[in-house]
């Protein structure tokens, strides 16, 4: 209807501006007169009264259908009003029967609802359990399963059924069992140089996972397997390397209860290499004191060996003197055994004293470096509390791993000496005795032939 009378309001302006075009043309042609210019007026009034009265024809057509479109809303509405009214009727009815229904559950529910309340802390506990597990590896489906489990032991309005009451049981079972078994499969290993590969994977029981005669982890969060940054020491590792080469058989395993907690604490305990970095300076000093002077001893004393070989030697043929220390003193005996005594005894000493040197030589080097070795472990622990203390200074004693570089540096260097004295006081006690043997016997022998020309004379 709307659309009707816009185009009839369109229509009649353009027959007015056709009017109004034609009498434009007219004038244009000749002058009007007054006459004829009341005439049109008059025209034009007429017109305009029929155009009003035609659209208030239209307007009071239109209002008819409105007020008949707005009977039918009002009619609408309250059929609306009416259905809501019984719909919250009926849902008060049914809110008073399904809390009555509720109560009849709780009721007959009774101490079963106890009983799946500590169904519901089993699985979720197992749940646990079972991602940090490495079973997981062979069984990732289980997860779900308990999700699901669990989830229905907190609802109210569905129960649970009996198999899946005996599943949780099951899972929990399999979990002992598996727990007992040495399993072999094929999984995917992520390296230390990020690399993936497949490779044959030995699972021992809940505890360990062996790839390659290494001992591999298992990140419960991602789920990945990924190899130890460091394996632990070479007694830890035998276990590893037996199981891998002799299957089947029973050999020494060493085992973590805590799923590789502990080889991945022992693989971060430092080697003999970082104990002696922890040293600092002072600590290489002291082993290199210590190098010089097993090098020093065994040298020595090799040199002493051969040496009292070849004076054993020469006792048994004192009369063809050799190139030795026993045998240059003989040698010196028969050159001036004519001389006399005392000019005799003289010459003897200086060739005994000439010998004594090059036997005692480097005694008095590992004396001293037996001395030096703890003096020097003092001092790196001297350095080290001092680092602790400015450590403690700058930033308090809140957080130990601030204070553990001093602390290792004086523990360090103090063993490090400890460890380099007791065995060069050692090395010089054995050094100096076998000096102190083949000494005695060249004076003894010098001795000897003294008392010999002293009877001749």
């Amino acid at each position: 209807m709307t659309t009707s009378i816009k185009l009839f309001s369109a229509l009649i302006l353009c027959c007015f501006v056709l009017c109004g075009n034609s009498v434009a043309q007219e004038q244009k042609k000749r002058p009007l007169s007054v006459d004829e210019l009341l005439e049109q007026v008059k025209q034009g009034n007429r017109k305009d009264q029929e155009v009003n009265q035609q659209r208030i024809d239209a307007f009071n057509q239109n209002r008819q259908e409105q007020q008949s479109l707005l009977r039918q809303v009002k009619n609408n509405r309250a059929k609306a009003e009416a259905l809501s009214l019984s719909r919250e009727q009926q849902f008060e009815v049914n809110e008073q029967q399904i809390g009555l229904l509720q109560e009849r559950l709780t009721e007959r529910l009774g101490s079963l609802k106890e009983l799946f309340g500590v169904l519901q802390l089993v699985s979720n506990d197992a749940q646990g359990q079972f991602d940090n597990s490495l079973v997981q590896l062979h069984y990732p489906q289980r997860t779900e399963r308990l999700n699901a489990f669990s989830e229905k032991m907190g609802q109210i309005t569905e129960l649970p059924s009996v198999e899946e009451i005996e599943a949780l049981w099951y899972e929990l079972q399999r979990e002992m069992t598996e727990s007992g078994k040495v399993v072999q499969s094929t999984q995917t290993v992520l390296l230390q140089n990020g690399q993936e590969v497949e490779t044959d994977l030995i699972r021992v029981g809940t505890f360990n996972l062996i790839s390659a005669e290494k001992y591999i982890q298992r990140i419960p969060e991602t789920g990945r397997i990924v190899e130890f940054p460091r394996q632990p020491s070479s007694r830890y590792m035998a276990g590893a390397k037996s199981i891998a080469d002799s299957p089947g058989e029973v050999v020494p395993f060493t085992i973590d209860p805590i799923r590789g907690q502990l080889i991945a604490l022992m693989g971060t305990a430092p080697n003999l290499t970082e104990r002696v970095q922890q040293g600092g300076v002072i600590g290489y000093v002291i082993v290199t004191l210590g190098a010089l002077v097993v090098l020093l001893a065994i040298g020595r004393f090799i040199y002493l060996l051969l040496l009292d070989r070849k004076i054993r030697l020469q006792l048994a043929h004192l009369e063809q003197p050799s190139d030795n220390p026993l045998g240059r003193v003989l040698k010196v005996f028969q050159d001036n055994k004519t001389e006399k005594l005392e000019q005799l005894e003289i010459k003897l000493g200086e060739a005994v004293l000439r010998e004594l040197p090059p036997i005692n030589r480097g005694l008095s080097f590992l004396k001293i470096s037996a001395a030096v070795a703890p003096l020097l472990g003092l001092l790196g622990t001297v350095t080290g509390m001092i680092i602790t203390f400015q450590a403690i200074t700058l930033f308090g004693a809140g957080d130990p791993k601030l204070m553990a570089g001093g602390i290792s540096q004086a523990l360090v260097t103090t063993v490090l000496g400890l460890v380099v004295a007791i065995p060069t006081l050692l090395l010089h006690n054995l050094v100096n005795s076998k000096a102190t043997k083949i000494t005695q016997i060249i004076e003894q022998e010098a001795v000897a032939l003294i008392a010999l020309r002293s009877d001749d004379a």
